[in-house]
């Protein structure tokens, strides 16, 4: 059963990221924008170093077409490089517990995985790993996909408020996001965990002698406080550890769970109120929080009915409800972090988590999140128009029908390359591998498997049993699909929105309550029902199974 104090916790913990989010919004604005700040004093020389070794022009506009091939290939390079330094990690440098080469499937997968800002781990966490591999393959890339996504969601703003000649400059948006946000805001988090007891060291593992006689322990330590901070900042999810957030090294008490919890729900909690801010008007930016955060109460209220109704739930360190809560937050801003095993808790928490990775606005993650709810925005405003008899139009501009068909490409893609997998892997009999059979449960881990690699999230049931060249190959490939064809499709709705003529009345008002609901109810319908066959044969009869024989 839920308890007043955790309820009251959550509500809290809901109303300081709210409130810290908006606060965060108008620093973005200040960065994004071209209008000059105090703060120029301080990272600019840095910017503009960058720039000159970089042969980066940062007064250049670039049409969506550009901003693309720029997103593409410095991601291609930065995986290209995460996948040499796993292939001969045992050869390099910042090796004390002398762990050996990756194999090339799972060098792939993970560079895939982390360049994606997927950090889906089908290695042991601290054990596979060295410290090389760990600081300037891991933490490097959860830094660079986190400021890749972040500046893909500022290109689409621009896009869609047609306030600027065309989309910005990646490279200028992406410097600024290491420098101005993610950097300064992930070491402020780092220390703040080192003094709340998470370690940071890299003077190898330590070894304990136990009570028995001639026994001892090995405590698998190193650089974990900075890359907790930007897993959850950056909304990445790959842990130092295989056991994730659930290791007490990584997440020691119930004060770094809720730090750890309110630093993976800033950055997407912003950007709706940064996107009010570049329109200059608020309101849209409400339509935006509110659709995502009432989709978001929806999925905790589905997994906390094992717990309020039923008495069933999770009794781990941190508790049932603080477990469930985690979970469930960690699909919805598609992080991917956990704190619990997954293959514990009831299938309607496995459901909402689901339905948090199909949405993956729900806020989603940073940067993407809130370009999928834009998405979602287009989509509904169409269907509406489509309704009233109008033409549809957001934010004073026609949608065409070019703009719908981009979107629904984008929308159509998660459901292909996440159900085909899933049964291409039953057929040819690649779960057995995994140690799975072809019951309900089996169906779930794997279509949660796909789920999460195309949604970006990185939780799975799997972990090191899915060290397979089957599964690392196609989740490595799904990741990548998953991560860059929404992008690409989005960047072209913005880019094509950008220059468009914009009307001073509006013929349908989307910043009212009344758009929002229609908005999260056809979100539902467009989302869900598109998985529910799968659902149903998968979680959901899972937990019909387990109601029937009394859990």
């Amino acid at each position: 059963m839920i308890t007043t104090s955790a309820a009251f916790i959550i509500v809290v913990e809901f109303g300081s990221v709210l409130v810290c989010g908006w606060l965060l919004s108008s620093y973005l604005l200040s960065v994004y924008s071209t209008r000059r700040t105090k703060l120029d004093r301080i990272f600019g020389p840095v910017e503009r170093a960058i720039y000159y070794l970089g042969g980066v022009n940062p007064y250049e506009e670039m049409g969506w077409k550009a901003y693309l091939r720029a997103v593409l290939a410095l991601n291609a390079v930065e995986a290209v490089i995460g996948f040499v330094l796993l292939l001969f990690q045992g050869s390099l440098p910042l090796n004390p517990m002398h762990a050996p080469d990756m194999s090339w499937s799972l060098s792939f997968n993970t560079a895939l995985s982390f360049s994606s800002n997927t950090n889906l781990q089908h290695y042991n966490g601290g054990s596979a790993l060295s410290y090389l591999s760990q600081m300037a393959v891991i933490q490097f890339l959860q830094f660079t996909s986190a400021a890749t996504g972040l500046s893909v969601g500022i290109a689409v703003f621009r896009g869609l408020t047609g306030k600027t000649k065309g989309l910005g400059n990646f490279y200028v948006d992406y410097t600024r996001t290491l420098v101005r946000v993610l950097i300064p805001l992930s070491g402020v988090a780092a220390l703040v965990l080192i003094f709340l007891g998470v370690p940071q060291s890299l003077n190898g593992y330590t070894i304990f002698k136990t009570l028995e006689i001639g026994g001892s322990e090995v405590v698998k330590s190193g650089p974990i406080a900075s890359l907790v901070s930007i897993m959850q900042l950056g909304t990445n999810g790959g842990g130092y550890f295989g056991s994730n957030a659930a290791n007490p090294l990584t997440n020691p008490s119930q004060i770094t769970n809720l730090f750890e919890l309110a630093l993976m729900m800033l950055i997407p909690t912003s950007l709706p109120f940064l996107f009010g801010r570049m329109l200059g008007r608020m309101k849209e930016g409400r339509t935006i929080i509110v659709a995502s955060y009432s989709l978001y109460f929806i999925d905790l209220v589905i997994a906390f009915i094992p717990i309020t109704h039923l008495g069933q739930g999770m009794e781990v360190r941190f508790g049932a409800a603080s477990s469930v809560f985690w979970t469930v937050t960690t699909t919805a801003f598609t992080t991917g972090s956990v704190n619990a095993s997954l293959s514990a808790f009831n299938p309607l928490v496995i459901l909402a988590a689901l339905f948090g990775m199909i949405i993956q606005a729900t806020p989603g993650g940073i940067g993407v999140g809130a370009m999928y709810m834009l998405m979602y925005v287009i989509m509904t405003v169409f269907i509406v128009g489509l309704m009233a008899g109008r033409t549809p139009e957001y934010l004073g501009t026609k949608i065409n029908a070019g703009d719908v068909k981009l979107a629904i490409i984008a929308f159509l893609s998660h459901p292909i390359i996440i159900l085909i997998p899933t049964v291409i892997t039953f057929a040819i009999g690649a779960q057995a591998a995994a140690g799975l059979g072809t019951n309900s449960l089996s169906f779930t881990q794997i279509l949660y498997e796909y789920t999460s690699a195309a949604a970006n999230n990185g939780s799975d049931f799997l972990g090191s049993a899915g060290n397979t060249v089957y599964f690392n190959v196609s989740t490595g490939i799904v990741m990548w699909l998953g991560r860059f064809i929404p992008i690409a499709v989005m960047l072209a709705i913005a880019g094509n929105m950008v220059q468009r003529k914009r009307y001073a009345s509006e013929a349908l008002r989307t910043d009212t309550f009344a758009f929002t609901a229609v908005l999260i109810v056809a979100i539902f319908i467009l989302a869900v029902l598109t998985f529910f066959p799968f659902l149903a044969i998968g979680p959901i009869l899972s937990y019909l199974e387990g109601f029937k024989n009394g859990f």
